[in-house]
């Protein structure tokens, strides 16, 4: 299988994607196991956060598969579309939060699927770059509009246009990288986030993240009543109760 789950704790969940001789390129199987495996997470409730990772160690992902896509005529690069699409959309609309661990090489449709996780942990080894507009195409997994969100829209437009890539350093320093590690660790440090992060309240993590995905590029009144949705969702929840009782008691909660 090119994508597996593993389980390094009850309520982490980590895709590992294992294709080596492609570096993780994505071809159309690889999107379908992609896309289908977040839908199983999804909707698996005892996952609370999950991890995309690489079992390879030079490369996080590189991106589309081109060789294959060289093959394609042009109905069949667009009946590949929505496939494709969906893979990196099933990424962006996981419910829980979501971390990417990053060794060696996040190129165009790589970058993109790190780049729709909650937050990127970077090793030192870890290359980032869209480099579509060098092939005749743009980034087309989310990236122009993600990028311009995490790094700002002239820094995306200068990253997008000259297709230049990123090492460790600038990625941490301009926003693209949340934390970094050293070479090796990446997929370590990302499960002791998501451990540190699944011990809170599920219904707290979803809602929280919902609050911020869907306010983030709306007017601040709008945003507002989002938050203030997802505060009623939550503040009459079991968990909210469960949360305040072992607050009172001095224990950890267990999150019903």
């Amino acid at each position: 299988m090119s994508v597996r789950v593993e389980r390094p704790d009850d309520h982490v969940a980590e895709i590992v994607m294992d294709r080596p001789e492609a570096l993780n390129a994505v071809d159309t199987r690889q999107a379908q196991a992609i896309a289908g495996t977040c839908d199983q997470l999804a909707a698996d409730p005892q996952v609370r956060v999950v991890i995309l990772s690489s079992a390879v160690s030079k490369a996080f992902c590189v991106g589309a598969d081109l060789k294959e896509r060289s093959a394609l005529s042009d109905d069949d690069l667009a009946a590949q579309r929505p496939v494709a699409r969906r893979a990196y959309n099933s990424v962006l609309e996981l419910p829980m939060p979501t971390i990417a661990a990053v060794e060696g090489y996040a190129l165009g449709g790589g970058c993109e699927l790190a780049l729709s996780c909650d937050l990127i942990i970077a090793s030192d080894t870890a290359v980032f770059a869209l480099p579509e507009v060098g092939v005749g195409v743009i980034p087309g997994g989310g990236g122009t509009q993600l990028l311009s969100r995490r790094v700002g829209l002239n820094r995306a437009a200068d990253l997008i246009f000259t297709t230049r890539r990123v090492g460790a350093d600038e990625a941490f320093a301009v926003g693209l990288a949340d934390r970094r590690t050293p070479t090796g660790t990446a997929a370590r440090a990302a499960r002791d986030l998501a451990r540190q992060i699944a011990s809170k309240s599920p219904v707290g993590l979803r809602m929280a993240k919902r609050a911020l995905r869907t306010g983030f590029d709306l007017p601040l009144a709008q945003g507002l009543d989002i938050e203030d949705q997802a505060w009623h969702d939550t503040a009459f929840s079991a968990d909210r109760a469960e949360g305040v009782a072992a607050f009172v008691e001095k224990r950890e909660p267990r999150w019903p």
